[in-house]
């Protein structure tokens, strides 16, 4: 679906399940998410389902997994995320701790943006990170992402980054 440089972006399938266990229970990958650790394989597989698996139906995208090509390792998940409680279009990215650090999130989040605006032809796409997640934000401004306020997102009472990027301001900065 997206290739980059070290990885492939594609949907997740069900046999993918193992790989979302992973991440979806390593309590370092949680830190800064809001969402309660995965407590069983089952869980993986009805997030898969549910939740990848409905986006695509849904709306035409969603998280897709993302395969570290030197390894051939499902590493965690990168993609755009329709909010319809905000009716804004996020973006989102959860990696093993192994693959921080080392430039993938951006890497993914460039093509995933440039595949929002000139695939999908999204007018704006948001960000949405813990301050406390220095790498996360740092990501979103990188990509071209500004941040414009700090607000509640989940309903845990607690206040996050909010950033965006309109299709104007990429396009420009494609020049």
């Amino acid at each position: 679906m997206i290739q980059t440089k070290r990885t492939s972006l594609r949907p997740f399938i069900p046999s993918d399940y193992e790989a979302v266990f992973e991440f979806g229970s390593h309590p370092e990958v949680g830190k800064y998410t809001g969402d309660e650790l995965l407590q069983t394989p089952q869980q993986a597989k009805d997030i898969i389902t549910n939740v990848f698996q409905s986006d695509y139906k849904k709306y035409g995208y969603g998280r897709w997994a993302v395969v570290h090509k030197s390894d051939n390792k499902v590493i965690g998940f990168a993609g755009l995320k329709y909010l319809p409680e905000f009716d804004q279009v996020d973006i989102g990215f959860r990696f093993l701790p192994q693959y921080w650090n080392k430039g993938l999130a951006t890497e993914v989040s460039i093509e995933i943006i440039k595949y929002g605006f000139e695939t999908l032809n999204l007018d704006e796409i948001i960000g949405i990170a813990d301050p406390l997640n220095i790498g996360s934000c740092k990501v979103l401004q990188k990509i071209g992402l500004q941040f414009y306020k700090t607000d509640q997102y989940d309903g845990d009472g607690k206040k996050y980054n909010w950033y965006r990027l309109n299709k104007e301001s990429y396009l420009k900065e494609k020049r």
